[in-house]
């Protein structure tokens, strides 16, 4: 891609789709084509059954109640933002971006929807598509991580420049990339709103994965605040428990899998040992009267 293209790619979508030489074909050596081809980069009304979704999309789920209060609003007003598309052939387009407004467009009953028509290639679509993702007021931090994750791998971009891409500094592109390395049921719980990003980069800062699952149930649990978060997790680093004597041999897939099972039952950093013989201990351990008590009533005691 030459440096003229990605100077337009880094400013947003807005660049791209007023990008002229991008858009226009070179009318002295393009072959003819059919007259909907000299629409390109304006706004036009398309069938919608002539449109493909994009392949790239990395948005999946979209929420239902979101979409009818859009449908409904486009039945009364008609779809205002143009969705964008790039001609792939005769009576065919392949949607870069828009999908939203596209399905609601689809349950308002319309058969046609404006669009911007231009050109681009994969890498652009993609990019396109990740970009404008991104853009969303509503996308959540997991989703914004796993788009940044994707411009890196697919797009083979390096993290300055995708920071370029999408105006963000590295450091913040970075501390979204470090959401990817906590565990899948931390992640779910920022994705669906249980803890704040702010809750997620203090558990980053914890080595052991087990102990990000304690703290990450023991803040749910007890409605932590971000910067009561970011206190307990100071105070266990400058109080680091001890290790002494021989390590225990590392747990079997299926204990571990108990261990990890009892820990999120009982919100604690449960320690299960178990030795060649099946015999063992389960080690529940508390953090105030308060939490033993809270323990103790989930065992009926």
């Amino acid at each position: 891609m030459s440096a003229e293209k990605r100077k337009a790619l880094g400013k947003g979508l807005s660049a791209l789709l007023n990008d002229s030489e991008n858009v226009l074909p070179n009318k002295k050596n393009a072959p003819a084509q059919p007259a909907e081809v000299n629409k390109l980069g304006s706004v036009n009304d398309i069938k919608i059954e002539q449109v493909e979704v994009n392949p790239f999309q990395p948005r999946t789920e979209f929420e239902e109640q979101a979409l009818a209060e859009l449908s409904d609003s486009i039945k009364k007003q008609g779809l205002i933002q143009p969705i964008t598309v790039r001609r792939v052939a005769a009576g065919k387009y392949q949607l870069i971006s828009g999908e939203r407004r596209l399905r609601a467009s689809k349950l308002a009953g319309l058969t046609e929807v404006p669009a911007y028509i231009r050109t681009a290639n994969d890498q652009q679509m993609l990019e396109m598509a990740l970009i404008e993702n991104i853009q969303r007021e509503n996308l959540n931090a997991i989703e914004v991580a796993l788009s940044f994750q994707r411009m890196i791998d697919e797009c083979s971009l390096k993290q300055e420049e995708l920071g370029d891409r999408v105006s963000k500094n590295r450091s913040t592109v970075t501390n979204y990339l470090r959401l990817l390395k906590l565990p899948p049921s931390i992640q779910a719980s920022l994705r669906d709103g249980e803890i704040t990003m702010g809750h997620a980069k203090a558990l980053i800062g914890i080595e052991d994965a087990a102990q990000q699952l304690f703290f990450h149930n023991y803040i749910i649990q007890h409605d932590l605040s971000v910067r009561k978060t970011e206190e307990m997790v100071r105070d266990m680093q400058r109080n680091p428990v001890k290790k002494e004597g021989k390590q225990p041999e590392p747990l079997s897939y299926q204990v571990q899998k108990v261990q990890d099972e009892l820990a999120t039952k009982f919100s604690t950093q449960v320690k299960l040992k178990m030795n060649s013989q099946g015999k063992g201990t389960i080690e529940i351990p508390f953090l105030s009267e308060d939490d033993l008590n809270r323990i103790l009533e989930m065992l009926d005691w």
